[in-house]
């Protein structure tokens, strides 16, 4: 089964001794992950036992190309190779010996079984906890943030903690140290701690594990203790761990002691990589696991392209002088260093001449020139190869640089002959808006298109608003009255050939609030006129749909996950409903009802009872209206096999770490390439093993940082493009504000030499 089209040195570390363990590192590109994929191969054809191997990887999607070969290799049955992440690898040890620790932890009931938390359902924990604080003593009155968006980055403030290494009473100590602003601020960090640290109490208190503690658990009680560290240390003798930069400091301290009693090991670190740097990955941590190898193997020869005569790479050298960061000897002797300036002014808005003043290219456009100059030839076939494959188009509004973009791919695929699937389309965030905008041009011109947006909330699905919406009809007595907005859409998406005017129409018509509770009329009543405007068709579909509703509402009620499964399978699945033949549709079903059965289970330490007087699917519903639960309902990488093009934010393809022939990169000019989410609770860079505590975060700290990611996310996406990149360029943004990016300036700066 292994791959016999390998180079000699992915060879020598694929063959080397079965009890040998080496440190592999290289850009991307090199051909890392197919060595970890035909060492794996090369362990098992030697005899090495299936169930004492362990691929070890940070992010499940990172998995993939070993999922893949293990479905491929016909084997003989009994153990199975453990494909795991760390914090899945840690809940399976809380679970296993949960008796072991559960009293020396502090837990309120260590004689009965926990709770493990999703993510979802520790925000709505969290919101327990959190919305006395707020609404009593008027916490975080100084944050202009999303009640969601709030619990989130207390419960990220816990993770860090957790995946660093230290106390979560230290979190607001480590971020004021570092804050030099309004005390306000500081005031906020303070209150988030006391959220955080009253969320960990009624977590001991109730049995409930969240990500966080499940990572504390393993880290400071089990790993240390004699019989878990054997079980996993006599079971796993066989390690491969993948894509160790993106880890937490925590996974690589368990490794580095796991890499002394184990009988072979390959750890595989991506250079220049980091790209979950805002969930605690250290690239730098990961490092020091070398120390504890037999061997240090590098690559420098990327394989996805030919070296040297490759255009794509003449690309990548040019833009990687123009992007690359000073080195901080150089910023201290003050050249070149950051200018000391708010970090709102960062993004300097000058015309187009004046680009190669600007701080962020400061020194790197003379000495390209320079070189240029010194050898004029070499100059001009660089220019050369970059025309190869840099192509672009200014346009002055956002709608017109989607239509180039939708223009060139239709050009691609159907008159090049060009594999859609060998084409993604990148942007630094994707918008409902711009997703849906390129999806419907591309598919208005017969291009299949797919999408993966896993940080999308499941709320904002329109299967999810449909079921939601038809919950609250069928539970009148929960006073929870959808808008006439509302109920048009639901009907739209849950009837079949129901077209929008018509749903508007027919809402209007049958949709009343009475006493505070939502009611649908029968078709029956309307107006003849109506009737046959709307059809009779339809109609008998709205009437079933509406007879169904009501006599659930009238006879004996379930738990909401069972509603909204039955609703599911015994209506809008059916023949004449929107959900029939709707795979898309269907998956996000499948997603609601596991959501509310794991709010459900969750909430089993509070007697099956919600708030006061509410039942559980009507508080789970009041919280997704607020934003609280169902707001960050984390999708599966689905590995689509369509033949189609990808549209996806450009951190999501790298996370994907699949190279593509042709890269589309929207919106060139914006600041949002080299800009961060805003987080005024926490600070994934100061709560860092690499950034000392006490030492002041400044605004030169966060140019620099934004410098330095700009590089790494345009280097990670060149290594990954095999043929061309097409930049989407707009003097207007789809805001409608003008464009003049970091990113923009550097490209602009490439442009020169052409």
């Amino acid at each position: 089964m292994q791959n016999l089209n390998l180079t000699s040195p992915q060879l020598e570390v694929v063959r080397a001794p079965v009890r040998s363990r080496t440190f592999l590192h290289g850009v991307a590109g090199t051909g890392k992950t197919t060595v970890g994929v035909n060492r794996l191969h090369h362990l098992l054809d030697a005899g090495v036992s299936a169930g004492s191997v362990l691929v070890l990887v940070p992010q499940r999607t990172l998995a993939e190309p070993y999922y893949e070969a293990l479905r491929q290799r016909v084997g003989v049955a009994g153990s199975v190779v453990t494909v795991a992440t760390l914090s899945g690898l840690a809940r399976r040890m809380v679970d296993l010996f949960w008796p072991m620790v559960a009293e020396d932890v502090g837990f309120a009931h260590p004689d009965r079984p926990p709770t493990f938390l999703t993510l979802e359902t520790a925000q709505y924990y969290m919101a327990l906890v959190a919305q006395p604080y707020i609404e009593r003593d008027g916490f975080f009155e100084s944050v202009t943030i999303e009640r969601n968006r709030l619990y989130v980055q207390i419960l990220s403030n816990l993770s860090k903690a957790a995946a660093i290494g230290f106390p979560p009473d230290e979190i607001a100590q480590r971020l004021k140290s570092a804050w030099m602003g309004e005390s306000a601020q500081a005031r906020a960090y303070d209150e988030a701690q006391r959220c955080a640290l009253d969320f960990r109490r009624y977590c001991l208190e109730h049995n409930l594990l969240d990500f966080s503690l499940q990572m504390s658990i393993f880290a400071e009680h089990l790993w240390d203790a004699p019989l878990c560290r054997r079980h996993l240390t006599t079971t796993y003798r066989n390690l491969i761990y993948d894509n160790s930069e993106e880890d937490t400091p925590v996974a690589h301290d368990t490794v580095y002691t796991w890499l002394g009693d184990i009988d072979s090991a390959l750890v595989i670190l991506d250079e220049g990589a980091g790209y979950r740097s805002f969930l605690s990955a250290d690239p730098e941590s990961a490092m020091h696991l070398q120390d504890l190898c037999d061997e240090t193997v590098t690559f420098t020869r990327p394989l996805i392209v030919d070296e040297g005569s490759a255009p794509i790479l003449a690309l990548g050298r040019v833009l990687d002088r123009v992007l690359r960061p000073l080195p901080p000897a150089r910023a201290e002797d003050g050249e070149g260093a950051a200018p000391a300036s708010p970090v709102s002014d960062l993004v300097p808005l000058a015309p187009a001449p004046d680009f190669a003043e600007a701080p962020l290219l400061s020194g790197v456009s003379m000495s390209i020139e320079e070189d240029a100059g010194r050898d004029a030839q070499a100059a001009s076939r660089r220019a050369a190869e970059i025309r190869q494959v840099l192509q672009f188009e200014m346009s002055r509004f956002h709608p017109e640089m989607l239509d180039w973009v939708t223009d060139q791919i239709r050009s691609l695929v159907q008159d090049e002959g060009m594999s859609p699937a060998e084409i993604v389309v990148l942007a630094p965030h994707m918008s409902d808006a711009l997703s849906f905008s390129l999806s419907d041009r591309l598919e208005r011109q017969g291009v299949a298109v797919r999408s993966h947006r896993p940080s999308r909330p499941l709320r904002s699905e329109i299967a999810s608003q449909t079921l939601l919406t038809l919950t609250a009809l069928a539970h009148p007595d929960w006073g929870i009255a959808p808008s006439s907005y509302d109920i048009a859409y639901a009907l739209r998406h849950a009837i079949a050939e129901l077209d929008l005017v018509r749903a508007q129409l027919l809402a209007e018509i049958v949709f009343r609030v009475r006493e505070g509770q939502p009611v649908l009329t029968s078709f029956q009543e309307i107006n003849p006129d109506m009737q046959q405007r709307i059809t009779f068709l339809l109609g008998e579909r709205y009437e079933a749909l509406r007879t169904w509703l009501q006599d659930y509402a009238e006879g004996e009620r379930a738990p909401l996950d069972h509603f909204l499964a039955r609703l599911f399978g015994e209506v809008l699945s059916q023949p004449g409903y929107g959900f029939h033949r709707d795979v898309d549709s269907g998956q996000v079903a499948a997603m609601l009802i596991e959501s509310v059965q794991k709010f459900r289970w969750a909430s089993t330490e509070r007697s099956g009872e919600g708030s006061p007087g509410q039942p559980l699917g009507q508080e789970y519903l009041s919280m997704v209206r607020q934003g609280v639960i169902a707001a960050q309902y984390l999708q599966p990488w689905r590995e689509v096999q369509e033949d189609a093009v990808l549209i996806a934010s450009a951190h999501t393809f790298l996370m994907r770490n699949q190279p593509v022939d042709v890269q589309f990169w929207l919106d060139v000019g914006s600041a949002d390439w080299w800009g961060r989410v805003y987080q005024p609770l926490t600070h994934p860079y100061v709560l860092s093993r690499q950034w000392p505590v006490g030492k002041v975060w400044t605004d030169a700290d966060e140019y620099a940082l934004r410098q330095r990611n700009l590089h790494r996310l345009v280097m990670g996406l060149l290594r990954r493009c095999r043929s061309s990149i097409y930049l989407g360029l707009s003097e207007i943004s789809e805001q409608g504000f003008e464009q003049q990016g970091p990113l923009l300036r550097a490209v602009q700066q490439v442009l020169k030499l052409l």
